[in-house]
């Protein structure tokens, strides 16, 4: 017969792994340093994943490049992102999508508009509209940088570019003459255009990207992604404190359910705009 001290160390080689592997079982998410403030604006998520189980953690990355070698070394398990850099991290086979962000009045997707001061003509989808411009958007985004690199021949353009570090910052700028022509995010122009009435929208991309994708690496552990997603979809129909606290911070209803299909648009710009799978996010 096995001593008392025999079956409580045969019990605690039983259970002191799993309970190990518990404790590590980390949902690091990357965030991007430059962006200030993000890990605060995820905050009430963070509480609400953890009353479902989930240990989210963050990781600082200090840019997309960083960020895309975290993936491909497994250091991190996801990150919520927007369409242009996602969808790069799905041509580079480094991701996949699993959720997006409902917000409030139903919507997930979103997409680029031209916009430029009253009076300037239309844009129609031509390279040469941009000759002697100068131009301003923001880097690395499908209502921006990409958009714009996806006209055709835009390479023979002579426009100068500027990179701003928002859309609303690309508004601005316009605004004050520092560019002739911003690229932005519609959703952000139909939140800011009455503060100027002196600007319009001169053109529109003809698809829809995905808004604020969580991808996930495809080096994350399944069982832990599928966790975290099943926390994440089932915040719509949740109403304690910490799904309320998500609803109001994040002012979304929920997440909905992403696949690679939901980025066809998206894919086909940034290909155009001369993404593949060797990419590095800077040109």
């Amino acid at each position: 017969l096995m001593t008392l001290v025999g079956w409580v160390a045969v019990l605690l080689g039983l259970f002191a792994p799993v309970h190990a592997q518990e404790q590590g079982s980390e949902f690091k998410v990357a965030i991007m340093q430059a962006q200030k403030g993000m890990a605060q604006k995820f905050r009430p998520l963070e509480n609400y994943l953890k009353r479902h189980g989930v240990n989210i953690s963050f990781v600082g990355a200090p840019n997309y490049p960083a960020a895309a070698k975290m993936f491909a070394d497994g250091v991190v398990d996801g990150m919520f992102s927007g369409s242009g850099v996602a969808g790069s991290l799905i041509i580079k086979d480094l991701a996949y999508p699993v959720v997006r962000p409902v917000d409030r009045e139903g919507r997930s997707t979103y997409w680029a508009v031209i916009i430029a001061p009253n009076g300037v003509p239309k844009f129609i989808n031509n390279a040469d509209y941009f000759d002697g411009k100068t131009a301003i958007f923001c880097a690395l985004a499908s209502s921006g940088e990409f958009f714009y690199r996806s006209i055709p021949e835009i390479e023979k353009s002579g426009a100068t570019l500027i990179q701003a570090p928002s859309h609303g910052a690309a508004l601005a700028g316009l605004a004050k003459g520092a560019a002739d022509v911003a690229i932005v995010k519609n959703r952000v122009w139909d939140n800011l255009k009455a503060q100027y009435p002196e600007l319009n929208k001169v053109g529109e991309d003809s698809g829809e990207n995905p808004n604020g994708t969580l991808i996930v690496s495809k080096k994350a552990d399944p069982q832990l992604v599928k966790k975290c997603v099943t926390a994440l979809m089932a915040l719509s129909n949740e109403h304690g404190p910490e799904a309320a606290a998500v609803h109001e911070a994040m002012g979304i209803r929920g997440y909905v359910a992403t696949t690679a299909d939901d980025f066809a648009h998206t894919l086909v710009l940034l290909k155009k705009a001369g993404v593949t799978p060797d990419f590095n996010f800077s040109y």
